[in-house]
Protein backbone atom coordinates (compact mmCIF):
# COMPACT_ATOMS: atom_id res chain seq x y z
CA UNK A 1 0.00 0.00 0.00
CA UNK A 2 1.62 3.55 -0.91
CA UNK A 3 2.18 5.76 1.70
CA UNK A 4 0.70 9.59 0.17
CA UNK A 5 4.21 10.33 -0.15
CA UNK A 6 5.18 7.77 -2.54
CA UNK A 7 1.67 8.75 -4.47
CA UNK A 8 2.93 12.35 -4.58
CA UNK A 9 5.82 10.45 -6.21
CA UNK A 10 3.94 8.83 -8.89
CA UNK A 11 1.75 11.70 -9.89
CA UNK A 12 5.16 13.75 -10.46
CA UNK A 13 6.38 10.97 -13.26
CA UNK A 14 2.98 9.82 -14.25
CA UNK A 15 5.06 8.09 -17.63
CA UNK A 16 6.33 5.17 -15.32
CA UNK A 17 5.39 1.56 -15.29
CA UNK A 18 4.42 0.48 -12.25
CA UNK A 19 7.09 -2.30 -11.81
CA UNK A 20 9.35 0.64 -12.28
CA UNK A 21 8.01 3.13 -10.09
CA UNK A 22 7.33 0.59 -7.73
CA UNK A 23 11.22 -0.35 -7.77
CA UNK A 24 12.40 3.03 -7.48
CA UNK A 25 9.89 3.91 -4.55
CA UNK A 26 11.41 0.36 -2.79
CA UNK A 27 14.79 2.21 -2.96
CA UNK A 28 14.14 5.77 -1.80
CA UNK A 29 11.67 4.58 0.62
CA UNK A 30 14.61 2.17 2.30
CA UNK A 31 17.10 4.71 2.39
CA UNK A 32 15.17 7.34 3.08
CA UNK A 33 16.47 9.35 0.17
CA UNK A 34 15.44 12.86 -1.43
CA UNK A 35 16.66 11.74 -5.03
CA UNK A 36 15.56 8.53 -6.55
CA UNK A 37 17.33 5.52 -7.40
CA UNK A 38 16.21 5.03 -10.97
CA UNK A 39 16.30 1.19 -12.66
CA UNK A 40 18.52 3.04 -15.45
CA UNK A 41 20.90 4.14 -12.98
CA UNK A 42 20.97 0.44 -11.23
CA UNK A 43 21.22 -0.81 -14.97
CA UNK A 44 24.58 1.12 -15.40
CA UNK A 45 26.03 0.22 -12.37
CA UNK A 46 25.39 -3.64 -12.66
CA UNK A 47 27.01 -3.15 -15.85
CA UNK A 48 29.88 -1.34 -14.88
CA UNK A 49 30.14 -4.13 -12.41
CA UNK A 50 30.21 -6.69 -14.91
CA UNK A 51 32.59 -5.10 -17.47
CA UNK A 52 35.16 -4.78 -14.62
CA UNK A 53 35.00 -8.78 -13.64
CA UNK A 54 35.64 -8.75 -17.70
CA UNK A 55 38.32 -6.29 -17.42
CA UNK A 56 37.39 -4.16 -19.66
CA UNK A 57 38.13 -0.86 -17.35
CA UNK A 58 38.15 1.99 -19.29
CA UNK A 59 34.34 0.84 -19.99
CA UNK A 60 33.17 -0.02 -16.44
CA UNK A 61 34.53 3.93 -15.69
CA UNK A 62 32.62 5.33 -18.24
CA UNK A 63 29.44 3.12 -17.01
CA UNK A 64 30.25 4.02 -13.25
CA UNK A 65 31.07 7.87 -13.83
CA UNK A 66 27.49 7.95 -15.96
CA UNK A 67 25.90 7.09 -13.07
CA UNK A 68 27.18 9.30 -10.73
CA UNK A 69 24.38 12.24 -9.79
CA UNK A 70 25.93 13.58 -6.74
CA UNK A 71 23.64 12.33 -4.01
CA UNK A 72 24.64 10.78 -1.19
CA UNK A 73 23.78 7.31 -2.49
CA UNK A 74 26.08 7.65 -5.07
CA UNK A 75 29.23 7.57 -2.53
CA UNK A 76 29.62 3.94 -3.25
CA UNK A 77 29.94 4.25 -6.86
CA UNK A 78 32.67 6.60 -6.00
CA UNK A 79 34.30 3.85 -3.95
CA UNK A 80 34.44 1.47 -6.76
CA UNK A 81 35.87 3.87 -9.23
CA UNK A 82 38.78 4.54 -6.66
CA UNK A 83 39.53 1.15 -5.93
CA UNK A 84 39.15 0.50 -10.29
CA UNK A 85 41.74 3.86 -10.49
CA UNK A 86 43.95 2.67 -7.84
CA UNK A 87 43.96 -1.37 -8.48
CA UNK A 88 43.92 -1.59 -12.09
CA UNK A 89 45.01 2.15 -13.58
CA UNK A 90 47.90 2.57 -11.58
CA UNK A 91 46.33 6.41 -11.65
CA UNK A 92 46.69 7.82 -7.97
CA UNK A 93 45.43 11.08 -8.75
CA UNK A 94 41.95 10.06 -10.04
CA UNK A 95 42.03 7.22 -7.26
CA UNK A 96 42.00 9.91 -4.70
CA UNK A 97 39.36 12.28 -6.02
CA UNK A 98 36.90 9.51 -5.80
CA UNK A 99 37.91 8.50 -2.43
CA UNK A 100 37.66 11.85 -1.21
CA UNK A 101 34.17 12.25 -3.03
CA UNK A 102 32.90 9.43 -1.05
CA UNK A 103 34.04 10.95 2.23
CA UNK A 104 32.30 14.30 1.08
CA UNK A 105 28.78 12.27 0.32
CA UNK A 106 28.70 9.60 3.08
CA UNK A 107 31.29 10.81 5.71
CA UNK A 108 30.15 7.75 7.78
CA UNK A 109 29.78 5.19 5.08
CA UNK A 110 30.78 1.34 5.57
CA UNK A 111 34.21 2.00 3.87
CA UNK A 112 35.05 5.33 5.79
CA UNK A 113 37.57 4.21 7.71
CA UNK A 114 39.13 2.06 5.05
CA UNK A 115 38.71 5.05 2.83
CA UNK A 116 40.56 7.12 5.47
CA UNK A 117 43.91 5.02 5.13
CA UNK A 118 43.74 4.50 1.77
CA UNK A 119 43.80 8.37 0.71
CA UNK A 120 46.66 8.46 3.29
CA UNK A 121 48.91 6.04 2.24
CA UNK A 122 48.17 7.07 -1.55
CA UNK A 123 49.37 10.48 -0.84
CA UNK A 124 52.18 9.47 0.83
CA UNK A 125 53.31 6.79 -1.90
CA UNK A 126 52.25 9.92 -4.91
CA UNK A 127 54.21 12.29 -3.15
CA UNK A 128 57.43 10.12 -2.75
CA UNK A 129 57.16 8.92 -6.41
CA UNK A 130 57.72 12.15 -6.91
CA UNK A 131 60.62 12.82 -5.14
CA UNK A 132 63.17 13.15 -7.51
CA UNK A 133 61.57 16.07 -8.98
CA UNK A 134 61.82 19.59 -7.75
CA UNK A 135 58.56 19.27 -6.00
CA UNK A 136 59.55 17.80 -2.91
CA UNK A 137 62.35 18.34 -1.20
CA UNK A 138 64.96 15.76 0.11
CA UNK A 139 64.35 16.28 3.73
CA UNK A 140 60.44 16.08 2.91
CA UNK A 141 60.62 12.88 1.02
CA UNK A 142 62.38 11.23 4.08
CA UNK A 143 59.87 12.52 6.22
CA UNK A 144 57.40 10.76 3.97
CA UNK A 145 59.26 7.90 3.59
CA UNK A 146 59.21 7.16 7.34
CA UNK A 147 55.56 8.10 7.83
CA UNK A 148 54.60 5.38 5.48
CA UNK A 149 57.32 2.86 6.62
CA UNK A 150 55.19 3.43 10.17
CA UNK A 151 51.90 2.89 8.24
CA UNK A 152 52.84 -0.10 6.76
CA UNK A 153 54.96 -1.50 10.08
CA UNK A 154 50.77 -1.09 11.96
CA UNK A 155 48.90 -2.26 9.31
CA UNK A 156 51.17 -5.56 9.13
CA UNK A 157 51.24 -5.71 13.07
CA UNK A 158 47.36 -5.59 13.12
CA UNK A 159 47.19 -7.97 10.30
CA UNK A 160 49.58 -10.08 12.03
CA UNK A 161 47.59 -10.01 15.49
CA UNK A 162 44.35 -10.64 14.00
CA UNK A 163 46.25 -13.77 11.69
CA UNK A 164 47.03 -14.88 15.40
CA UNK A 165 44.07 -14.53 17.29
CA UNK A 166 41.93 -16.93 14.04
CA UNK A 167 45.53 -19.34 13.95
CA UNK A 168 45.20 -20.09 17.87
CA UNK A 169 44.35 -23.32 17.45
CA UNK A 170 46.64 -24.58 14.65
CA UNK A 171 50.09 -22.60 15.82
CA UNK A 172 51.83 -25.24 15.97
CA UNK A 173 51.37 -26.60 12.42
CA UNK A 174 51.64 -22.93 11.16
CA UNK A 175 55.29 -22.31 12.60
CA UNK A 176 56.92 -24.80 9.80
CA UNK A 177 54.72 -22.31 7.33
CA UNK A 178 56.73 -19.79 8.17
CA UNK A 179 59.62 -20.57 8.18
CA UNK A 180 59.43 -21.80 4.62
CA UNK A 181 57.93 -18.11 4.16
CA UNK A 182 60.87 -16.42 5.56
CA UNK A 183 63.29 -18.78 3.23
CA UNK A 184 61.55 -19.23 -0.28
CA UNK A 185 58.93 -16.05 0.14
CA UNK A 186 55.26 -16.58 -0.61
CA UNK A 187 53.40 -17.90 -3.92
CA UNK A 188 50.19 -16.45 -5.87
CA UNK A 189 48.34 -17.51 -8.45
CA UNK A 190 47.77 -15.24 -10.44
CA UNK A 191 43.87 -14.80 -11.73
CA UNK A 192 41.78 -12.71 -14.39
CA UNK A 193 41.70 -9.63 -13.92
CA UNK A 194 44.83 -8.85 -11.48
CA UNK A 195 47.38 -6.90 -11.71
CA UNK A 196 50.73 -5.92 -9.88
CA UNK A 197 48.90 -3.16 -7.82
CA UNK A 198 46.41 -5.49 -7.07
CA UNK A 199 47.61 -7.74 -5.81
CA UNK A 200 49.98 -5.56 -4.05
CA UNK A 201 47.06 -4.30 -2.34
CA UNK A 202 46.11 -8.42 -1.82
CA UNK A 203 49.39 -8.56 0.48
CA UNK A 204 50.65 -5.57 1.51
CA UNK A 205 47.35 -3.00 1.99
CA UNK A 206 48.90 -0.81 -0.66
CA UNK A 207 49.63 -0.76 -4.37
CA UNK A 208 53.11 0.83 -3.71
CA UNK A 209 55.02 -2.81 -3.71
CA UNK A 210 54.31 -3.67 -6.82
CA UNK A 211 57.72 -2.92 -8.29
CA UNK A 212 58.81 -5.35 -5.26
CA UNK A 213 56.96 -8.27 -7.34
CA UNK A 214 57.41 -7.33 -10.58
CA UNK A 215 61.46 -7.21 -9.70
CA UNK A 216 60.84 -10.67 -7.76
CA UNK A 217 59.40 -12.34 -10.95
CA UNK A 218 61.37 -10.63 -13.88
CA UNK A 219 60.82 -13.75 -16.11
CA UNK A 220 57.13 -13.94 -15.56
CA UNK A 221 56.00 -10.49 -15.80
CA UNK A 222 56.14 -8.41 -19.32
CA UNK A 223 53.76 -5.64 -18.04
CA UNK A 224 52.27 -4.42 -14.79
CA UNK A 225 48.77 -4.09 -16.22
CA UNK A 226 48.67 -7.43 -18.22
CA UNK A 227 49.56 -10.77 -16.42
CA UNK A 228 49.27 -14.30 -17.93
CA UNK A 229 46.20 -16.13 -15.70
CA UNK A 230 47.96 -19.07 -13.79
CA UNK A 231 51.34 -17.51 -14.02
CA UNK A 232 52.92 -18.52 -9.94
CA UNK A 233 54.59 -15.42 -8.76
CA UNK A 234 57.06 -15.18 -5.35
CA UNK A 235 55.44 -12.56 -3.58
CA UNK A 236 58.56 -11.19 -1.59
Amino acid sequence: MLHAADKLRLKKFPSWSGASAAVCLFFCTAAGCDRMITPRTAQMVKDADAKSTQGEYLEAIGLYESALDGSPQSADIHFKLALLYDDKMNDAVNALHHFKRYLVLNPSGGHATEVKEFIKRDETAFLISLSGDSLVTRGEAARLRNENLNLRKQIEERVLKNRLTDEKPTARKAAPEKAAGKAGGRSYVVESGDTLFSISRKFYKSPSHWKEIRDANKNRVESPSKLKPGTTLTIP
